[in-house]
């Protein structure tokens, strides 16, 4: 279900109360944070979406208050017609158009672009239920800060951006930390004297189209770890390791009192290691292929993971453990569009966004249709072409009306 309704009518853009909500919408948006609104603008007036960042670090990391004073600056400046506060709780087909039941009544579109992103539920194993119920358990995206947590020391599971990232917080506000260590690589901060999402995107790495994955299951690969909790730092579970952090292999069951951990410790830190080695290498090719000015750099191989004891079985409250913190990633959840619109990973079914129903669209997602779609520069394309293709949709919706395939 969204939290946020972003909507166009046929003849005018407008901002809405709750006590002028249209029963008839041209379009409707579920969701308006960057794809939503970067949709919105082109619906509403030719060209880019005309936000770049005009601040002092283009490199740095804009804290969550940034990220969302940006947004709201964004619909201010285009007087775009959102509305916060509307849950839309279900869409269906009716008529050769949409009805959408939302929280502030029942509304019908001719158009209806879900831009709600692709994490909507917290992924949590089922075995999960078997732990101590004296154990405090919460996914990462019910993290908070270190003085939010039970006393004790943590167990933080997966080593994504943000599972990295709360370690790392939670070992330096003085807790005993345990993590288990997943299939995320890493790359520094910068590197050769670049902001290393630099080096990707000058090399092409964010252009790379859908078809060209070698499988579908590519797209959910977990994004490598790059920077620490301050924005500007690299994280190195190998550090983490010399600092006291107790690394662990990848926690698999809870059984006969014990957290049940694959001994696969050592040879996850090595794939996490040459994810980092791979990715320098291309950068040193592309510099030398490109005949570019970059100094030379040669990183520090550190290496304490690997003196770290391979753990099988571990008791929780012998060693003192109050939290177990999954972070674990998002599970996708469309049901709220009662149409067949999903696969079998419940991704959705489309090319650009574009679905077999017609007027009925995605956005804002990674790999919609390169590995740019689902970020915040490069939203801005995938609007662009579905605002051409809904015009074009329109035009021929007028001269020869069709209905919406069930």
């Amino acid at each position: 279900m969204a939290e946020l309704l972003l909507s166009r009518s046929s003849d005018r853009v407008a901002i809405m109360s709750s006590s002028t909500l249209p029963q008839r919408i041209e379009t409707v948006l579920i969701g308006a944070g960057q794809a939503g609104l970067a949709l919105s603008y082109h619906l509403a007036r030719a060209g880019m979406p005309g936000a770049e960042y005009a601040g002092p670090d283009p490199y740095g990391f804009m804290s969550r208050a940034q990220v969302i004073e940006y947004l709201e600056a964004y619909a201010r400046r285009f007087q775009l017609p959102v509305r916060c506060g509307v849950e839309v709780r279900s869409v269906e087909p009716s008529s050769g158009a949409y009805r959408l039941l939302t929280s502030a009544g029942t509304l019908r579109a001719e158009n209806v672009v879900v831009a709600t992103g692709l994490y909507q539920a917290p992924k949590i194993p089922h075995f999960s239920a078997a732990f101590p119920a004296e154990i405090r358990q919460l996914h990462s995206m019910q993290y908070r800060n270190p003085a939010s947590l039970p006393p004790g020391a943590v167990l933080v599971i997966g080593t994504g951006q943000s599972g990295a990232q709360i370690a790392e917080e939670l070992h330096q506000s003085g807790r005993k930390v345990f993590l288990s260590v997943g299939s995320a690589g890493r790359v520094p901060r910068r590197y050769r004297g670049r902001d290393i999402n630099d080096w990707l995107t000058r090399m092409g790495l964010f252009d790379t189209k859908v078809e060209e994955l070698k499988s579908a299951a590519q797209k959910f690969a977990a994004h490598p770890q790059i920077s620490g909790k301050n924005g500007g730092e690299s994280l190195n579970l190998h550090q983490f390791a010399r600092d006291g952090v107790q690394l662990l292999g990848h926690v698999h069951g809870f059984g006969g009192g014990q957290l049940l951990i694959a001994p696969d410790l050592h040879e996850t830190l090595a794939r996490v290691d040459q994810f980092e080695i791979d990715t320098l290498r291309k950068i040193d090719e592309y510099i030398a292929t490109a005949r570019l000015s970059a100094p030379a750099e040669t990183l520090q191989q550190l290496r304490d993971g690997y003196a770290q004891p391979q753990i099988t079985g571990m008791n929780l409250a012998a060693h003192g453990i109050g939290t177990v913190l999954w972070a674990t990633g998002y599970a996708f959840d469309f049901s709220l569009v009662r149409l067949p619109v999903a696969d079998a990973d419940g991704y959705p079914i489309q090319t650009r966004g574009v679905t077999r129903f017609e007027g009925l669209y995605f956005l804002g997602m990674p790999w919609l249709y390169s590995r740019r779609s689902g970020l915040l520069f490069g939203v801005g394309e995938d609007a662009a072409f579905l605002a051409d293709h809904m015009a074009a949709r329109a035009a021929t919706f007028q001269a020869a009306p069709r209905r919406v395939a069930r």
